[in-house]
């Protein structure tokens, strides 16, 4: 690999927040497949927002997750509860976004499809940044291409289980029942958590019986803590397959930690709780891919739920590198 394959957004002495280039905690810009070479893990920008079924706005969402950055240069980041920073453990790049065009959705799942595949053809993990979760589609079926449809399980936070069918339903809520009828995931292999509200209706659930589907509830989460349950998750998933995709629906936290979505749902998760769960099935399963989507900034002026995104894929990124390192985990301590 040459250096003309990798752009450093910023100068090294650069003090400011945003420099020339805003990439993901200022990794490397990598500008063609060739500047994947080596790397641990590639972030992606999927911007459109074509397949939300009420507010738009989460083609804004990658640009503001990056953006969410609380400290200026250096990027060191140790985490305090697992002594390791993912900056020095990892090779990390940004991959930038895929060139979407407005309003032309099944265009913007073959750019997002084949960039996940070049990623995957380097050996790196691709970290997603939504967009809504339409996206899931295009990763599904990347992933079955490399790995095949029962190659790997997935681990699902969301409000919603995006199980439609319906010829009315947004894009965004039909990911999974459409992966599992198009043959790109086994119903058996997924796990979700933080489902509440009023949809999905009975007869969803039916369907996600019939194929295999396990969920956890908020009520769950509520009676069991989130330690017990995203322990039940981690167990399935690592018995259903050697290799897991994370996939992160902002909306599974409460609208008071991030009002910035486009279908906000009273009484989900805490974003500490989120935090920890992301940062412990990272750290505990073999990653093969990662998304956090419907990050909507229009509806949040205050950036909080940009942050929490932000945040959601740091934790990930923690996870990984300490799985990867083969260290336990080393907390501060007094």
């Amino acid at each position: 690999m040459t250096d003309s394959h990798r752009l450093q957004p910023n100068r090294p002495d650069e003090t400011s927040y945003a420099g020339v280039g805003v990439t993901f905690g200022r990794v490397p810009l990598a500008l063609d497949p060739a500047g994947l070479a080596g790397a641990d893990v590639a972030i992606l920008g999927a911007p459109f927002d074509e397949g939300v079924s009420y507010r738009p706005g989460t083609r804004f969402g990658p640009r503001a997750i990056r953006m969410a950055e609380d400290v200026a240069f250096p990027i060191d980041r140790p985490h305090m509860e697992l002594g390791i920073d993912p900056y020095a453990e990892l090779d990390i790049v940004d991959y930038g976004d895929i060139e979407v065009h407005s309003s032309d959705l099944a265009r913007s799942h073959t750019l997002l499809q084949k960039g996940v595949s070049e990623i995957l053809a380097a050996d790196a993990i691709p970290v997603v940044l939504g967009g809504d979760h339409s996206l899931s589609m295009p990763v599904l079926a990347a992933l079955s291409e490399r790995f095949g449809s029962d190659g790997f399980s997935v681990v699902h936070f969301d409000t919603h289980a995006d199980t439609g069918d319906y010829e009315d339903e947004a894009p965004h809520g039909v990911p999974f029942h459409h992966s599992v009828r198009d043959g790109h995931l086994d119903g058996h292999n997924i796990v979700q958590i933080g489902l509440r509200g009023a949809w999905p209706f009975p007869s969803d659930f039916e369907w996600m019986r019939s194929v295999g589907f396990r969920w956890h509830t908020m009520g769950e989460v509520v009676e069991r803590g989130i330690a017990a349950v995203t322990k039940d998750a981690i167990a399935h998933a690592q018995s259903r397959a050697p290799r897991t995709y994370l996939t992160v629906d902002i909306d599974v936290l409460d609208p008071a930690f991030a009002p910035g979505t486009g279908t906000a749902e009273p009484g989900g998760l805490m974003t500490r709780e989120l935090l920890w769960a992301v940062r412990t099935v990272a750290s505990q399963v073999d990653l093969c891919a990662m998304d956090m989507v419907e990050v909507s900034p229009p509806y949040d002026p205050t950036g909080i739920t940009a942050m929490a995104g932000h945040r959601v894929v740091l934790e990930t990124l923690s996870g990984i590198a300490l799985r990867k390192s083969g260290r336990e985990a080393r907390p501060e301590r007094p």
